[in-house]
């Protein structure tokens, strides 16, 4: 019986690479994580690397707002905020910020796998 490997920061809904239909489910797993528009687009949709490509950068570019959120938060808030609200802004910029890092790790390794990059287990 073959094992298939996906290594850590790998998304669950993705079967491991070269399971049965992990490419279908990373192509489900991608779109989600882009905007709904990007399923409208034949190249993206019939073209599994592209996607993932895709993806990543979208990743990135929230990383990128978010990043730019968190260091003018509290200047472009405090007139318009009490303080509360914008440390409960802050938290949340840095709480978004955590997720996105580990979907960016996701994709990342998803476009690895894509372009054929296979996964060994380790002790």
């Amino acid at each position: 019986m073959p094992t298939y490997v996906a290594p850590p920061g790998w998304p669950g809904l993705v079967r491991p690479p070269d399971a049965p239909d992990w490419e279908r489910t990373a192509q489900n797993w991608l779109l989600d994580i882009c905007p709904p528009e990007y399923r409208s687009y034949p190249a993206l949709r019939n073209h599994l690397v592209v996607l993932a490509r895709f993806a990543v950068l979208h990743v990135e570019a929230q990383q990128a707002a978010v990043r730019r959120g968190l260091s003018e938060a509290r200047a472009d808030l405090r007139e318009v905020a009490q303080l509360d609200v914008v440390d409960a802004a802050v938290a949340t910029w840095q709480a978004e910020d955590a997720r996105l890092s580990g979907v960016r790790r996701s994709a990342g390794l998803v476009e690895e796998a894509l372009r054929g990059r296979r996964f060994i287990a380790r002790l």
